[in-house]
């Protein structure tokens, strides 16, 4: 078994990332900011991608990392985040490690990308930069209880009785649970099949956000909810009318809707070959990141 780093630790992904990777044997530091209160699984340790001093005791004796960063909620995320990754890279390659894992953003590079995508797909090429073989999990809307895009599918439904939408609404993507998230990124972790790979992860379903949108309504109230399609709603207007009905900030709404028109869909399953196992349909994930926040308010 290997020593494992997760950056991003107590994040969305990351706080059920370091549980799994420890039943399956492996040695987990827990990367964060404030080790001091880190209160979680794993062994805590301090260092921040943007300060690359700070990375080199981090990743002494480290097999393998695992990197969950971005900044979507800052409007310089594209330099910031080449930046942590150029960080990374180096000190990654100094301390010999083996493989770094990296969560990106599915989205077909003959179509125009966001700037989110775009930024993504950099992060890609500059964590590998240095000799580190780079394995990428490329996945649409993670569905679980605490994720950004997720939150705002569920406010939106549980704020709103009826919604005026923009044209991005039947734009299609491929949702995938937060479970099989972690599977997978806990799956590639030191196999040799993964190595220097770039792998599409999706649920069973092909659905518009629309579709996501009426699977949320009728598992929280039992019914479909009225939909209005505006095509003349403005990404930025989109942004502020996100930030007036969610908790979610008009930057990083803006960022994410900014992806939304574009078509994200798996087209290469060769994940299942390395990681064997059927993904969780579109509303078993949404059942179970209710039953997760209704866990949790209790």
């Amino acid at each position: 078994m290997s020593t494992v780093l997760v950056t991003g630790a107590t994040g969305f992904i990351g706080r059920r990332l370091v549980p799994a990777l420890l039943d399956a044997g492996h040695d987990v530091r827990a990367m964060t900011r404030h080790p001091e209160t880190y209160d979680g699984p794993g062994d805590p340790v301090g260092a921040d991608v943007m300060d690359a001093d700070s990375l080199v005791p981090a990743l002494e004796g480290v097999d393998v990392a695992i990197y969950l960063v971005h900044s979507l909620d800052d409007p310089d995320f594209e330099r910031k985040d080449a930046e942590a990754a150029r960080n990374f890279s180096r000190a990654a390659a100094a301390a010999g490690l083996k493989q770094i894992v990296y969560m990106g953003g599915l989205g077909d590079e003959e179509h125009d990308l966001s700037a989110h995508l775009r930024s993504r797909r950099e992060v890609e090429g500059l964590l590998g930069e240095d000799g580190v073989p780079v394995t990428v999990l490329r996945a649409a809307i993670v569905v679980g209880h605490g994720g950004i895009s997720w939150e705002i599918t569920r406010q939106l439904v549980k704020n709103l009785p009826a919604m005026v939408v923009p044209k991005w609404v039947g734009t299609r993507t491929q949702p995938i649970a937060i479970d099989d998230v972690v599977r997978y990124l806990a799956g590639v972790v030191d196999h040799p099949d993964a190595l220097g790979r770039v792998f599409e992860i999706g649920g069973p379903d092909q659905l518009t956000y629309g579709d996501m949108l009426q699977g949320v309504a009728l598992a929280m109230t039992g019914r479909k909810l009225p939909i209005v399609v505006l095509p003349l709603l403005t990404p930025g207007l989109s942004s502020r009318w996100l930030a007036l009905v969610t908790d979610v900030d008009v930057t990083t709404g803006r960022n994410l809707i900014d992806s939304m028109s574009t078509e994200v869909l798996v087209r290469d399953t060769s994940i299942r070959d390395v990681v064997p196992g059927e993904p969780l349909s579109y509303d078993e994930s949404v059942r179970r990141a209710l039953e997760e926040r209704a866990s949790e308010s209790q």
